[in-house]
């Protein structure tokens, strides 16, 4: 049974929170305790309905405010497959978080309240969605109860938000529109009275006939980042040198030819190992162990790549980078570069353009004492100490990412895409 990861997404009370607990409610994903228990939250919150969005706000302080503020991650199945929901927030200063809940995953849910339609956090978490290269969006327009399921106001929000994807869509990119009610479970797990108009799936129905195989990273270049060498040095494995990892893309097999990075040195595949098991063939997203014919220079945080796909080695670089940190992104400040496990120091030599998200325009001219603030998105060059090896984002995003981190305070404070 294969498992599907999805991202919800949207402005503060939108109701992300209330479709996750109705969902899990829906499809007999909670305990008898649980909801014994959330009837009487309910109750100690003076409310005469089951409010289900208790289910996944976990923190005191989520509770209080009724939002959510860290990513929750939320498991249930379906006959058909299973589920991994990150349930992000919708405040502008969490922003952040819903950039790590999006980045693993298949498909990306927008929430739009009906009554509001599209506003400035929905393009932000549509870009975020789409730099990301989400390939399956679903945008849920919720509350329609409160609009009285009016037809005209739903393909009024799906005009506006097309207009949207026109500006911001990539290649290959789905997009669907479904009218839901969270509360009320209309459209939900199954198709509404309320919505006759409607003639599409309901929203576990989209998901379960969605194709998984969004991102076939098992056929984009083989990557292998280096996490530990074994050597055991004992009597039985004396000469045994085997590099543990997890391959980032792409598949590996025994008598492959490969070449390690940064020496440049080359070998074969002499076994891929895997929990004690000698495999013929893994693929990417598998944690195995590989021996090579010859002992060459490898250590952690080198590479491992199929001769005839070798990444180039950069030490000056272009990327797209969402600014995580309170305080703004400086040019000409030395961070750390994180690529896989590989750390090294990076300058930031120029910030060239900025995202404006609220009238999608972009400002080939931003000043540069400003820098980036937190959450604003934008271009910039970066030179570090020692190369990287680094594939275009668009071209293969498991190797394209990286994250930047302040020296001094440790704390990662942006999240780049190599262009």
């Amino acid at each position: 049974m294969d498992i599907l990861r999805i991202a919800t997404a949207g402005s503060v009370d939108d109701g992300k929170s209330t479709l996750i607990g109705r969902l899990l409610y829906e499809t007999n994903s909670i305990t008898g305790d649980k909801i014994e228990a959330l009837e009487a939250a309910s109750k100690r919150k003076g409310l005469n309905f089951l409010d289900l969005s208790l289910l996944t706000d976990g923190l005191i302080a989520e509770r209080e405010q009724g939002i959510t503020i860290d990513v929750a991650h939320i498991y249930f199945s379906t006959p058909k497959r299973k589920y991994i929901i990150a349930d992000t927030p919708g405040h502008f200063e969490y922003t952040r978080n819903m950039v790590t809940g999006a980045s693993n995953t298949s498909v990306s849910i927008i929430l739009i309240d009906a009554r509001n339609g599209v506003v400035e956090q929905t393009k932000r978490h549509f870009y975020i969605s789409s730099m990301l290269r989400v390939k399956n969006i679903i945008v849920a327009v919720n509350k329609m109860d409160l609009v009285n399921y009016s037809q005209e106001r739903f393909e009024e929000i799906r005009n506006d938000f097309s207009k949207l994807a026109e500006q911001v869509s990539f290649e290959g990119q789905k997009i669907e529109f479904i009218p839901i009610s969270s509360l009320y479970g209309e459209n939900l797990v199954k198709k509404s009275e309320e919505t006759p108009w409607y003639e599409g799936n309901s929203l576990l129905e989209t998901l379960e006939e969605l194709d998984n195989q969004v991102n076939p990273i098992s056929h984009l270049p083989a990557r292998f980042p280096v996490q530990v060498v074994i050597r055991p040095k004992t009597e039985e494995f004396h000469d045994y040198r085997g590099y543990a990892g997890k391959i980032a893309s792409g598949s590996f097999l025994v008598g492959d030819l490969v070449e390690a990075l940064p020496s440049g040195q080359i070998s074969k595949i002499k076994t891929i190992e895997k929990f004690g098991k000698n495999l013929e063939i893994a693929h990417a997203r598998e944690s195995v162990v590989i021996t090579l014919e010859n002992d060459i220079d490898i250590s952690r945080g080198n590479m491992i790549v199929k001769v005839g796909q070798q990444p180039e080695a950069k030490k000056e670089l272009e990327a797209k980078v969402c600014w995580l940190d309170s305080h703004a992104l400086k040019i000409g400040k030395t961070y750390l570069l994180q690529h896989g496990i590989n750390r090294v120091k990076a300058k930031v030599t120029s910030l060239n353009s900025m995202i404006d998200i609220k009238n999608m325009t972009l400002n080939n001219e931003p000043s540069h004492e400003g820098g980036l603030k937190l959450n604003e998105i934008g271009w910039i060059s970066i030179k570090t100490a020692s190369p990287i090896y680094a594939d275009k984002y668009n071209e293969n995003p498991t190797n394209g990412a990286f994250i930047l981190i302040d020296e001094m305070s440790n704390s990662t404070v942006g999240v780049g895409f190599v262009e």
